[in-house]
């Protein structure tokens, strides 16, 4: 891995924008076009949001990790919560589904995140969810 950085967020709505400051200010040496930042910032918005609201169902005192690693222009994100985890995820990876009708939720936050990553994996148990993406910095 030619760099990583991981970071432990408490599980508060604002401390979403911290994260993707930081991934944009943790790629920028590789010179990637303003296109793949907004994307990198949009993936982890969506899936830190997910573990808040869904995982965590707003607990002010829980945690997300959140780790990204690069190797050559590969930027692999991680983001990790240890909440109820996803019933049916192949009903939560459907478009248009959510579980928070009443709080405006559109359920696209998961194909959001697969439609601006080259690879996208996620693991859900009632111990938690990790999320797994890759984005080509190039």
């Amino acid at each position: 891995m030619d760099n990583f950085i991981s970071v432990k967020i408490k599980s508060d709505i604002i401390n979403v924008k911290k994260i993707r400051n930081i991934a944009a200010i943790f790629v920028v040496d590789s010179d990637p076009n303003i296109h793949i930042i907004n994307e990198i910032k949009t993936i982890l918005s969506e899936a830190v949001t997910n573990a808040i609201i869904h995982g965590y169902d707003n607990d002010l005192n829980r945690y997300v990790t959140v780790n990204l690693m690069q190797e050559d222009n590969i930027l692999t994100m991680e983001i990790i919560d240890n909440g109820k985890g996803i019933e049916n995820l192949e009903l939560a990876l459907k478009p248009m589904y959510t579980t928070k009708d009443d709080d405006e939720r559109s359920g696209l936050g998961f194909t959001i995140m697969q439609v601006f990553s080259d690879d996208f994996k996620i693991i859900s148990d009632s111990c938690g969810t990790k999320i797994t993406i890759t984005k080509n910095l190039a």
